[in-house]
């Protein structure tokens, strides 16, 4: 099986810093991405260390273009060439089109769709001859059902599916690329949401939220299941996408 040396976006804390840690364990060395939270991905670090595998911390904003291809040349220097790219890093804010500002929007673009397409540009540019690859956009139900709410957040992961899409064509054979699309997994930090708020699972067909490991087996499947599978949305939603 081949040993992948991944870059994360946001894999300090959350669903990012899980999805390290399962990477790491399915063999992996990862490359952490933080922006603010630089305790947090230096505790992931020494827990992937921990498992027998290298891990290395990198801070950069997202929102700034000029950070972006240096975050994939420094990753290559510090753990090696790279041959799997996560783009997990998100903002998801509850703006409607009349709280919306341009700045908001800008913002949402360029964090959640902008920076994943220079990343996955870069990604490509510097795989080594000979290599393939793989890259992972973490994707939302609502990707493929945008609605009025999180508008600015919803339509920029629906473009982050066209792009999953287009790239896996652009990319062929040698990067797969696909999109992992998620439901109810964690509730929002800066929203007044709890697991045991009813009204959050009413549309959600399996009734529940998700367990972690059904997150990280599905992420992991990405990473080292068959590489014929490209240009795939998988929907870890409980059905959420079909309500």
């Amino acid at each position: 099986m081949q040993t992948f040396n991944v870059l994360i976006t946001g894999a300090g804390r959350r669903i990012g810093r899980e999805l390290a840690l399962a990477a790491a364990q399915a063999g992996a060395n990862v490359a952490i991405h933080y922006h603010t939270s630089a305790q947090d991905a230096e505790k992931t670090a020494q827990e992937i260390r921990s498992l027998g595998r290298r891990a290395i911390t990198l801070c950069a904003d997202l929102a700034d273009v000029n950070h972006l291809s240096r975050l994939i040349e420094e990753a290559h220097q510090k753990l090696g060439d790279l041959t799997a790219l996560v783009n997990n890093a998100s903002i998801f804010e509850p703006l409607d089109w009349d709280s919306t500002t341009l700045a908001d929007w800008e913002r949402h673009m360029r964090i959640n769709l902008t920076a994943p397409f220079i990343l996955s540009q870069a990604f490509a540019r510097h795989l080594p001859i000979g290599a393939t690859g793989r890259i992972i956009n973490i994707l939302d139900w609502r990707a493929l059902r945008p609605g009025a709410d999180h508008l600015p957040y919803t339509i920029s992961k629906a473009a982050l599916a066209a792009l999953t899409r287009s790239l896996a064509q652009a990319f062929a054979p040698h990067v797969v690329v696909n999109g992992l699309a998620l439901g109810a997994i964690l509730p929002p930090l800066d929203q007044n949401v709890g697991k045991n708020s009813p009204h959050f699972l009413a549309n959600v067909p399996a009734g529940r939220w998700a367990n972690m490991e059904e997150v990280t087996a599905a992420f992991v499947f990405l990473l080292y299941g068959p590489p014929y599978i490209t240009g795939e949305i998988i929907h870890l939603d409980g059905g959420r996408h079909l309500v």
